[in-house]
């Protein structure tokens, strides 16, 4: 039975929460509340998931990568929070290389009140940021186990996406393609006709490698149907074989590469521009996540000449998806403003908007998302793989073998021989197991 509109896609994943395990200890995100029975220190306490109004003050800082917001959106951020808090302010500060970025300030012991969290074992966020337990959101979102640790939230995400084909409806129609592709021929099929139509296929933005994300780990994820893939590897030696998940995603692209299904250049694209390209018809796809559906619309076209359906990675006619959180907003333990810090993030999930204007599903169960697109995602019946974090030990040896995964796609496809490429991250993986696993 097929699914449509707006409110199956909040029932779909409240059902999934209800039934699935969190990723720390097996708790069922949702129902797993931690001990909030700390007494706040001053300027942090919490009456009734709301930090009294008087002791909302003082400026703040939030550290972000939305470097197309400042100045835009971020401005009206401000003034709608100051308006709910006349006594406090918050700025705003955006780079682009957030992760890297964030790691070093955070090392140097000087960062934000808020700030995305990097990609720091679990285990550390005790060491920057303050609990969020007493906003009293527990109960209400999403990847409760996402950024916790030892029965306390530290981090709470700034929203949900799920990764798949984002399209031009025009380009697609100027190539005579007039039904979805459900199988990987057909989506070969696809790009092929939309190559003789004078159209680049897919915008993949290899050169930024980022948004090479997907390959690594969201398709071979959905391909194994294992939310699990990841931390699996610390069972293997060798968990990079042309055979496996990782390899099989990574060929998809490879492939699409050989057959000029990308950019005519792909060491020269440029991300911000891409969206320009989608917009207009000069690419047709991405395959990234929801989130990026706003921001094609934005960039020269309608939101009803954006479409979005499940990438179909094999000839199966089914697809699993992966739902992920994104970046998580994290406050710092040692913010002059720890209440106002702590009040801008509740703020920001309940009463910003942010939701929607990003195109994300809504970290808060209880919000129903805005992004249209998601009804014609869901007709095509996705299985959703809810996304549990790596764990410390699969962290430890990523962070000890200095494996982006990213990179990762780039040498293997770009590589005349990718079992090499594969080759040396295996027995870079195995070398920084056997330090970490003694």
């Amino acid at each position: 039975m097929r699914k449509s509109g707006l409110l199956i896609i909040s029932t779909l994943l409240l059902v999934m929460l209800i039934a699935a395990c969190g990723s720390n200890g097996g708790n069922t995100p949702g129902n797993s509340v931690p001990d909030t029975t700390e007494t706040p220190a001053n300027n942090e306490s919490v009456t009734n998931g709301e930090t009294a109004d008087q002791e909302i003050s003082g400026v703040i800082t939030f550290l972000t990568n939305r470097t197309d917001m400042i100045d835009n959106e971020y401005v009206d951020y401000a003034n709608r929070f100051k308006e709910k808090y006349p006594n406090a302010e918050v700025n705003f500060e955006a780079v682009t290389d957030l992760d890297q970025t964030t790691k070093i300030r955070l090392s140097s012991g000087e960062f934000p009140d808020v700030v995305l969290i990097p990609t720091i074992p679990n285990s550390d966020l005790p060491t920057y940021f303050a609990p969020l337990d007493d906003l009293e959101l527990n109960d209400r979102i999403y990847f409760q186990d996402y950024k916790a640790y030892d029965g306390k939230v530290y981090g709470i995400s700034a929203g949900a996406t799920t990764t798949g084909i984002v399209y031009n409806k025009q380009a697609f129609a100027d190539a005579g393609i007039t039904e979805i592709p459900t199988t990987l021929d057909e989506f070969y099929e696809a790009a092929e006709k939309l190559k003789q139509n004078g159209i680049v296929p897919l915008a993949s933005n290899f050169k930024d490698q980022w948004t090479l994300y997907p390959w690594a780990s969201e398709v071979p994820i959905s391909m194994a149907n294992n939310a699990n893939l990841n931390n699996d590897r610390v069972d293997s030696n060798e968990p990079y074989q042309m055979d496996n998940p990782y390899g099989q995603a990574m060929t998809i692209l490879r492939t699409m590469h050989e057959k000029g299904y990308l950019e005519p250049d792909i060491n020269s694209t440029n991300w911000e521009q891409s969206k320009i390209d989608v917009a207009n018809g000069k690419f047709a796809m991405y395959l990234l996540g929801n989130w990026v559906i706003p921001q094609v619309a934005d960039s020269g076209t309608t939101s009803d000449n954006v479409g979005f359906f499940p990438f179909p990675y094999d000839n199966s006619g089914q697809t699993n998806v992966l739902l992920a959180p994104d970046w998580g907003y994290g406050v710092n333990k040692n913010s002059d403003n720890l209440a106002t810090a702590k009040a801008f993030v509740k703020w920001m999930l309940e009463d910003s908007g942010f939701d929607a204007f990003a195109g994300f599903i809504p970290v808060l169960r209880d919000i129903e998302p805005q992004v249209p697109q998601l009804a014609e995602f869901n007709s095509f019946d996705p299985t959703y793989i809810e996304a549990v974090p790596d764990n410390e030990v699969v962290t430890e040896i990523v962070n000890r073998a200095q494996i982006t995964k990213e990179a990762v796609v780039q040498e293997f496809v770009l590589s005349k021989d990718p079992q090499s490429i594969l080759d040396k991250y295996n027995d870079a993986w195995s070398k920084a197991k056997s330090a970490v696993i003694k």
